[in-house]
């Protein structure tokens, strides 16, 4: 059985930071381009970043580039999102995503996700 996990969310004031971990059980870690994604009230879920099977390329949303980081720890079958900068606009629930294909920057070709982690910043 797969499981994802996230953690680490909470409310934060504007230009602070947090990191979001997402903890993957049940699934060979490695074979899996892994991704975080967002959904504020009232809208669409959407790609905020994602990271190659190797770990070796990743890839951001624009609203996000140079503020978020996303990285691995195959030993630990754990992928982070290091959030800097906060902002407002940012305030969602960050999921996690398990993509046994190539990566990609949409959500309907994930295969697995977490339950969701609340990030809320305020002004």
């Amino acid at each position: 059985q797969v499981q994802l996990v996230e953690s680490g969310g909470g409310l934060v004031q504007a230009g602070g930071s947090l990191r979001l971990s997402c903890a993957a059980s049940g699934l060979t870690f490695a074979s899996y381009a892994m991704g975080w994604f967002r959904q504020a009230p009232g809208k669409e879920r959407e790609f905020v970043s994602a990271i190659t099977r190797s770990g070796g390329t990743a890839y951001y949303a624009d609203s996000v580039k140079g503020r978020f980081t996303i990285s691995t720890d195959n030993a630990k079958n754990t992928v982070y999102l290091r959030m800097n900068s906060l902002k407002p606009e940012d305030t969602a629930v960050y999921y996690c995503a398990a993509e046994r294909g190539l990566i990609s920057y949409y959500s309907a070709e994930y295969d697995y996700w977490g339950q969701g982690t609340q990030v809320t910043v305020s002004s």
